[in-house]
């Protein structure tokens, strides 16, 4: 399903736009990291505020910097613009297969939501929304770069002989393949099995 509207008049020769689309997606499955660490399992809902998923290793209004936001010192409080992790099981299993694997399970690199249906989901572009069934509504910050930590994890879950040589597989292979980040902006509840309507913005490359 998609709905496309017509590129605005004002752009010009020089100016490259795409008009603004929508999709329907579903929701395959919720998980939550509960416990001490990233990692995720599968359940059967998801309760979320504006700090995010109740419980998770990721909730709150504000996070640390870290190693993505090399312009602050390490550890600074900023912006929680990371409470979710969204990603697609064909995307994973293209991951696997560049790392000679059979599958990557998504609570391996601690996802949240599963949603299938969207072609390239790790392309969709900053500023989508994601409109729920249930009422919840998700804004995407950007893409989930793929780092050692989450490829250790896959490396060992997957019993790889050199977890080492697999935590440098996975951003290998992952890039622009380990789906997107994104934040609350209208909180409630998610659960699997959940249709999802992608509001894609209008999108343009600027060039100074």
């Amino acid at each position: 399903m998609s709905d496309t509207a017509t590129v605005p008049a004002a752009v010009t020769a020089d100016t490259e736009a795409l008009p603004a689309k929508k999709l329907l997606a579903t929701v395959e499955a919720v998980l939550t990291a509960a416990g001490g660490d990233f990692v995720s399992r599968a359940v059967d809902a998801l309760d979320l505020g504006f700090d995010g998923i109740s419980g998770d290793f990721h909730a709150g209004m504000t996070r640390r910097s870290g190693g993505r936001e090399p312009w602050y010192p390490r550890s600074t409080e900023m912006r929680n613009e990371r409470q979710l992790s969204i990603v697609a099981a064909d995307e994973l299993g293209r991951i696997a297969a560049g790392m000679g694997i059979p599958r990557i399970l998504p609570e391996w690199i601690g996802a949240n939501l599963v949603l299938g249906g969207v072609p390239r989901l790790s392309m969709l572009p900053a500023g989508t929304m994601l409109f729920f069934a249930g009422g919840v509504t998700l804004k995407v910050d950007g893409q989930n770069a793929p780092c050692r930590l989450a490829g250790r994890s896959v490396a060992r879950h997957a019993g790889m002989d050199d977890v080492e040589a697999g935590a440098l597989l996975f951003p290998k292979h992952g890039r622009r393949l380990r789906g997107l980040v994104a934040w609350v902006e209208k909180p409630g509840r998610i659960a699997r099995g959940e249709q999802v309507s992608v509001r894609i913005p209008e999108q343009w490359i600027y060039r100074a």
